[in-house]
């Protein structure tokens, strides 16, 4: 990661959408930020965290999104300036604070911006979601940067823009531009003082104020909307009578002008850049379409400006423009999935009756046809030696032994793969962070309506103290009668790794005080286990007399085994392991040759010539696990690193 807090006006440096957002929140002096992790907006807190201690910043990962903003409004109204960061998911987990906090405003402290990075085609999320309808429903003012540059000055410029107005403000950003990198021109670093005082007759709204937050809200709001209409991060390119104006914002700016190149069509085309997303600017959208008479609209994920835009336009009345407008509505461009190069060279193409040919005719033929001879499909599987595996198989044999027609939920995180093949699809309903433990506690309630099966609700670690604790609560408190399995790997795996109360270690790297899992849920009253999922035979009998236990009420086992990608970068793998070709029988051992077909471990790998079983030494981590699954005894494993009885103690002592 570079070194974002240089001080060096005007230096250009290759910066990641996210570490350019956290340089523009060091030049306005934040001095306050607090996040959950969430891809694509994980990288933002980490930046600032690195340079906390020098520059006298506090920076912190919260259990969740709701407490992240809640800390960030209380630092803001004492004075400092604060971010709170978060994915498109994480703001609907905020949402409630956020609904309220706009109305109340910031009691004249320091301004506070939220940080919303969405996920066009959901590559790291389980839905796709446009955050921007958030802002136009809470009234917060929104600004979405069109690359790296503006994700850095529209950050700082946010601040003034927080304080002036006395809200919370709201930057937008995608994962193309969170998640790649560009130049960006260095500001001068803030020079600003971090000192705290919540102020006891600071502004505030006296009951009975002939003024309702409601109104104050649409107030700033129109105080905004004037700001915004001479706003530099609105500009446009092009002739003054363009045949077809682009409207477009975001990621989908550099797209369309892309493809405004590629058919050679400046001098026919014009594109309005909007970076003030909400409110927007009426009087210079209504300049623009007076100047052509076709609008194409291009902006990711839904037709957010595009309906926007149109409904300001019929507004207008019979007198106003009344452009052709095209964009998701008409077809032309794509309604959900990120956007690219093609897609908009395709939409621009179509409108102005354009024939384009990228490429010959029969490449994608040839393409296709290359796929399917040198492409090797694979299904969405664990890491080798993940431990989630081992879990799921033991989950797997213990419902098949109890005999019930019993199954498992699962959450978000690396666990989600328990409805797939990774998981022995033993995972039939999901939902999101803390879901698993959720409905689990509502099947677990059936039992009046004849309902029996054994019911295994499931979440990661870093879910449990994010969502999963009000659900199990619940769960004791009303008796629900379900089995409660928390995968703890020790980490936020699937965002980066990020620490968590139970790791004992802040994101600033300081000693924190470790909460373990085991301790919450024994507070409740309830029965608790704890297994390690390598010792596949004990955690199996450990399952089965868990679920068959009669006791009504949840129960818990906590499945311990550290994430195999945090324990490689701190050792050498603990075994080598081989396959005697000779005691494997391929196609012909167990079910139809169980390892390969079935256990799917990316480290094994079915030899075609030989119809055996292989280990590929590329891939194989060492973890040994595939030698207990092997029905012939065809898999060993050599001891290469004696195990380390202090550290697995110190993992199972969390």
């Amino acid at each position: 990661m570079p070194d974002i807090d240089i001080d060096a006006p005007g230096t250009t440096l290759l910066l990641m959408g996210n570490e350019a957002i956290a340089r523009g929140a060091l030049e306005a002096g934040v001095g306050f930020v607090a996040s959950y992790p969430g891809t694509p907006s994980s990288e933002i807190l980490p930046a600032l965290a690195g340079v906390a201690k020098r520059r006298g910043l506090y920076a912190e990962w919260s259990i969740n999104e709701m407490i992240a903003m809640m800390n960030a409004a209380a630092a803001s109204m004492a004075g400092i300036r604060s971010m709170a960061t978060m994915k498109q998911n994480g703001t609907n987990v905020a949402l409630d604070f956020i609904a309220t906090q706009i109305a109340r405003g910031q009691r004249g402290g320091g301004g506070l911006v939220l940080v919303n990075c969405d996920d066009p085609g959901q590559r790291n999320s389980p839905n796709e979601q446009d955050t921007r309808y958030v802002a136009k429903m809470l009234g917060i003012p929104m600004l979405e940067p069109g690359d790296f540059q503006e994700a850095k000055d529209m950050t700082k410029w946010l601040y003034n823009l927080s304080e002036e107005l006395d809200c919370l403000v709201m930057l937008r950003a995608v994962a193309k531009i969170a998640h790649t990198s560009g130049n960006v021109t260095l500001g001068e670093l803030s020079g600003r003082e971090h000192k705290a005082h919540f102020p006891l007759d600071a502004p505030r709204m006296a009951p009975g104020s002939p003024m309702s937050p409601h109104a104050r809200v649409l107030q700033k709001v129109e105080k905004a909307k004037e700001k915004f209409e001479s706003s530099l991060f609105n500009r446009y390119t092009g002739p003054d009578k363009p045949e077809l104006l682009i409207i477009a914002c975001g990621a989908s700016w550099l797209h369309a002008m892309e493809a405004v190149r590629t058919l050679r069509l400046q001098d026919r085309v014009g594109a309005l850049k909007l970076g003030t997303i909400w409110p927007l600017p009426e009087k210079l959208i209504e300049e623009y379409l007076k100047k052509s008479d076709q609008v194409l609209f291009m902006e990711e994920v839904d037709p957010f400006v595009e309906g926007n835009v149109m409904e300001f336009a019929a507004s207008l009345g019979p007198t106003g423009p009344r452009p052709v407008f095209y964009g998701k509505r008409s077809g032309h461009v794509p309604a959900f999935g990120e956007l690219n190069p093609d897609t908009a060279i395709r939409a621009v193409a179509k409108v102005m009756d354009i024939t384009y040919q990228p490429r010959p005719a029969d490449y994608s033929k040839k393409v296709q046809t290359a796929s399917e001879k040198e492409v090797i499909l694979r299904s969405g599987t664990l890491c080798a030696g993940c431990p989630h595996r081992a879990s799921y198989w033991a989950i797997h044999k213990a419902l098949k032994l109890d005999g019930r027609d019993g199954f498992a939920t699962a959450d978000n995180g690396c666990m989600g793969a328990g409805a797939g093949a990774g998981g022995f699809y033993v995972a039939k309903i999901a939902g999101a962070m803390g879901s698993g433990a959720g409905l689990a506690d509502g099947l677990g309630k059936l039992g009046q309506f004849g309902f029996n099966q054994p019911v295994i609700g499931g979440l990661g670690d870093s879910t449990f103290y994010h969502a999963g604790m009000p659900a199990l609560l619940s769960a004791v408190w009303n008796r629900s009668n379900f089995t409660l399995i928390i995968y703890d790997n020790s980490a936020t795996a699937m965002t980066g790794f990020q620490p968590h109360p139970g790791t004992g270690m802040t994101a600033m790297g300081e000693p924190g005080k470790a909460v373990p899992i085991e301790d919450i849920c024994r507070s409740f009253g309830i029965r608790v286990e704890i297994c390690d999922p390598f010792e596949l035979d004990k955690t199996t009998d450990t399952l089965l007399d868990v679920i068959r236990d009669e006791t009504h009420g949840p129960r818990v086992v906590i499945m311990r085994h550290e994430c195999e990608l945090q324990r490689a970068r701190r050792e050498k793998p603990p075994y080598k392991v081989y396959i005697d070709p000779d005691k494997c029988l391929g196609e012909s051992c167990g079910c139809d040759r169980l390892c390969t077909r079935i256990f799917r471990c990316p480290g094994l790998r079915w030899n075609e010539e030989t119809g055996k079983a292989e280990i590929d030494e590329i891939t194989c981590c060492g973890c040994g696990l595939c030698v207990d699954i092997c029905p012939q005894g065809a898999i060993t494993k050599e001891v290469l690193v004696p195990e380390k009885k202090e550290l697995k103690e110190e993992i199972v002592g969390r």
